[in-house]
């Protein structure tokens, strides 16, 4: 039985669930692939399984490197409005066969994780400049 290609398999995907563009599965792809860079322990250069706490976590690296502030209107874009979204994208990519999971895995880890405004805004904003108070004139 010949594999089926990322292409292919996203096509199927988008046919059975078509909240997300498909730049949302190719980034989510990418992003898992950042974070077992992060993961990975120096002394071993082996692929292992990451949480979806653990993927939050690249996907919010990531994102910050490719996009920068401007990562919660592109995740807007593609369908993506919180933590969840990005884990039922795994969970879709999951269900097809183009990744794995054990059995502790589960959507639930992706739910909670991080406000986007603060971790994606916050760091770029100017810091508060603190104003002195206006001192009252004599009349």
């Amino acid at each position: 039985m010949q594999e089926l290609t990322f292409e292919t398999t996203l096509a199927l995907i988008l046919a059975k669930d078509p909240r997300y563009q498909s730049e949302a599965y190719l980034f989510v792809k990418d992003a898992l692939d950042y974070t077992q860079k992060l993961v990975i322990k120096p002394s071993r250069d082996e692929i292992r399984h990451v949480s979806g706490q653990e993927l939050l976590e690249g996907v919010r690296a990531f994102a910050l490197t490719q996009f920068g502030p401007m990562a919660p209107t592109v995740f807007e874009e593609w369908g993506i409005r919180r933590c969840e979204d990005f884990g039922e994208i795994v969970f879709n990519m999951v269900e097809i066969g183009a990744l794995g999971k054990t059995e502790k895995d589960s959507r639930a880890d992706f739910q909670n994780g991080y406000d986007f405004d603060e971790v994606f805004r916050k760091p770029f904003r100017p810091a508060q400049q603190h104003r002195p108070e206006a001192t009252p004139t004599a009349t």
